[in-house]
């Protein structure tokens, strides 16, 4: 990575480029290929007060350009406040990368293939499920059944010998076929 630094209207000692170098070098952590940085530090007087400018040009390999720039009173808050920005955009930069993952044509061809073949699978499986059916029941019993149980519905046969279904409604009634 590339660091240059300039001064317009304004020299750099020594303290301010190393804390211009430290705060650069906490942009590493996100792992973005930087190519350079390339950093202006400027002064304007406004109104009579003088202001300080940071301007931060980040170039990174495969990607836009980021560009920060900052001004406050005192230069070095300007600074940390442009490290801040800066920050924020590389993070947002590296959780795309890491959220977004790439799948390949084929490893997504090959998901379709398993979960097709999952699906076929399933719809052929019959699970068979013993009813009992042996003896007429009065509706009643079923009801008191179906209220201790907590079953959603009871199939039985009735004295007329012909299948019935008793039911919970949504409205906690009971319903009968």
């Amino acid at each position: 990575m590339n660091i240059s630094m300039t001064g317009r209207n304004i020299e750099l000692t020594e303290p301010i480029k190393e804390h211009i170098t430290a705060s650069i070098e906490t942009l590493k952590k996100f792992n973005l290929d930087i190519i350079s940085v390339n950093v202006i530090v400027s002064t304007q007087s406004k109104k009579g007060k003088e202001h300080s400018i940071v301007e931060f040009v980040i170039n990174l390999a495969h990607k836009n350009t980021i560009v920060i720039k900052q001004n406050d009173q005192d230069l070095y808050a300007a600074i940390d406040l442009a490290t801040e920005r800066a920050q924020k955009a590389m993070r947002r930069l590296h959780d795309r990368e890491v959220d977004h993952q790439k799948v390949g044509l084929n490893e997504a061809k090959a998901e379709i293939v398993d979960v097709k073949e999952a699906a076929s699978e399933m719809e052929d499986e019959i699970i068979p499920v013993e009813l009992d059916l042996y003896k007429p029941r009065e509706v009643e019993d079923v009801l008191n059944d179906l209220k201790e149980s907590g079953k959603m519905f009871e199939i039985f046969v009735d004295n007329e010998q012909k299948t019935r279904v008793l039911y919970k409604r949504n409205d906690g009634k009971f319903g009968l076929y």
